[in-house]
């Protein structure tokens, strides 16, 4: 008896966001053929199916999903039989605690402050707020510090063994390196430049990064 066909996988996206890179970033780690809708969240518009207007999105048959967190720990159970979790507690723990310091005190100094405006701001024909990026390069050592210190323990962040916690982390450092000032501050960090450094050579990042890498 044949297996019943699996639901189609449906992302909304918007090529520019870490976010939506991460998520990307997973779906070719697991294999898996995707339907993307590049959506932009800066438009106005109610084209994307999400109550606060943001991405990413997924969608598999009549189940939708958001928040990366959320989207990486599906993927994971649903497609790749939990590969990307790590079975030891304290790995586990380090993992989850990863993710939290990437959404509460990374993505903003690192992306939407270095990155945003030293890069994407001139992209978008618009001028850098030297003021916005001299705060995100301030606040920025303390998040480098604390993800030193995880990387330099092994437990994750080591290349050993892919987690959700690189892929949820690895766009975001790859955002804030594409900036001079952020690339001259991150090799000031011996244990995350190596890790990263191996990450951005992962086909997975490569062919979802909408940098130069």
């Amino acid at each position: 008896m044949s297996n019943p066909p699996q639901a189609r996988l449906t992302l909304y996206a918007y090529p520019p966001s870490s976010y939506c890179q991460s998520v990307r970033m997973m779906l070719a780690e697991c294999g898996l053929e995707t339907r993307m809708i590049e959506v932009d969240p800066f438009a106005g518009t109610d084209a994307i199916p999400h109550p606060f207007n943001a991405v990413p999105v997924l969608e598999e048959g009549d189940f939708r999903l958001y928040e990366t967190a959320a989207i990486l720990r599906y993927l994971d159970a649903a497609h790749a039989g939990g590969r990307f979790t790590p079975s030891h507690p304290r790995a586990l723990a380090r993992m989850v605690q990863v993710e939290g310091i990437a959404d509460s005190q990374a993505y903003w100094p690192l992306v939407r402050q270095v990155y945003g405006e030293r890069i994407f701001a001139p992209l978008e024909g618009e001028r850098s707020n030297e003021a916005l990026i001299a705060e995100g390069l301030e606040r920025a050592p303390r998040v480098l510090a604390a993800l030193e210190d995880i990387a330099a323990e092994g437990l994750i962040l080591s290349g050993k063994a892919l987690t959700l916690a690189d892929i949820h982390l690895a766009p975001m450092l790859g955002f804030f390196a594409a900036a001079p000032d952020g690339a001259k501050m991150l090799a000031g960090y011996p244990a995350l430049r190596g890790w990263f450094g191996a990450i951005a050579r992962r086909q997975s990042y490569r062919g979802t990064s909408p940098l130069a890498v």
